[in-house]
């Protein structure tokens, strides 16, 4: 509020009491995130090893790391991981929600099992997937055998060869996440007016034009957030990866948590770790930045 006479903004009595009440939150913020994230900044400028001091070294680190054949490897494995999950549990996930909107009987519990795997402990359900990954007692080589889709003895080697250890981990993230994806895009189709879809179907709209003019663009904004906590989250994940390979074979399946893991843990370069784990900071800040204002351009024209 500001002043008439003087022209200087007074503070009220209900905007002092907003400020006390943000107070507590504001300052578990800082000690939650903010002090962990400066910390990191400084450990990733310096040469700090464990149980030894460091000096500052500026953008050193970060320098080397672009010279490691490893980090690039993993920086390529991370977006591939990334971007084959993502829009694998969008795709899937949106073929869910609209499967789950027109069930009418017994869909309490058909929505309760499918959320099964998102809220199972991960560690948990890995382990259940390294087993069904297992070269020797695989359910998914025996069950593909007896299709005949594979000959007798010649399993699929899951977590043996590159190729298809990616493929197991972006199987067992697009599983956890896909409940996710469906139920919160769900929520978003039973949020849309049946007036609009009634009209279009009226105009001489089919199914698929009803969803390309009509659902699609009002469940635009939901869907632009759930894809950008998805990258967050995906690119940023750990359990699975060190869980089913621990990075191999052959560095083919590290992410950026299971390197920096490796690094700072295995090998006591906390600053190296540090380096690896904010290099990738500045791509999911612009990714963020560049969705939200997609996405509200897109309301505003709606």
């Amino acid at each position: 509020m500001e002043n008439e006479a003087t022209g200087v903004a007074v503070i009220t009595k209900e905007e002092r009491t907003a400020y006390v009440m943000i107070l507590p939150a504001l300052a578990i913020l800082i000690i939650l995130v903010g002090y962990p994230l400066f910390r990191s900044f400084w450990l990733s400028m310096s040469n700090i090893q464990v149980g030894q001091k460091g000096d500052f070294v500026g953008f050193r680190n970060f320098i080397m790391l672009t010279q490691s054949e490893t980090f690039r490897k993993t920086l390529v494995n991370s977006l591939i991981y990334m971007f084959t999950a993502v829009s694998g549990k969008l795709t899937l996930g949106l073929v869910l929600a609209l499967i789950l909107e027109k069930v009418t009987r017994g869909r309490k519990i058909f929505r309760g099992i499918i959320l099964l795997p998102w809220v199972v402990p991960i560690c948990l359900s890995t382990l259940a997937w390294l087993w069904m990954f297992d070269p020797l007692y695989s359910v998914i080589n025996w069950t593909l055998m007896k299709l005949d889709i594979l000959h007798q003895g010649q399993g699929i080697p899951w977590l043996s060869e590159p190729f298809w250890a990616r493929t197991a981990i972006i199987i067992v993230n697009i599983w956890r996440g896909l409940p996710f994806f469906a139920i919160i895009l769900l929520a978003g189709l039973l949020s849309i007016p049946k007036d609009f879809t009634e009209a279009a179907k009226v105009d001489g709209a089919g199914p698929i034009g009803v969803f390309w003019h009509v659902t699609l663009p009002l469940i635009f904004p939901l869907l632009g957030i759930v894809v950008l906590y998805s990258i967050i989250m995906t690119i940023a994940d750990f359990d699975i990866v060190y869980v089913l390979t621990r990075g191999g074979p052959i560095n083919t399946t590290h992410l950026f948590a299971t390197l920096a893991f490796q690094e700072g843990i295995a090998s006591g370069d906390i600053s190296g770790a540090a380096a690896i784990s904010l290099f990738i900071f500045p791509f999911l800040g612009a990714s963020a930045y560049l969705q939200l204002r997609i996405m509200r351009r897109r309301m505003e024209v709606l």
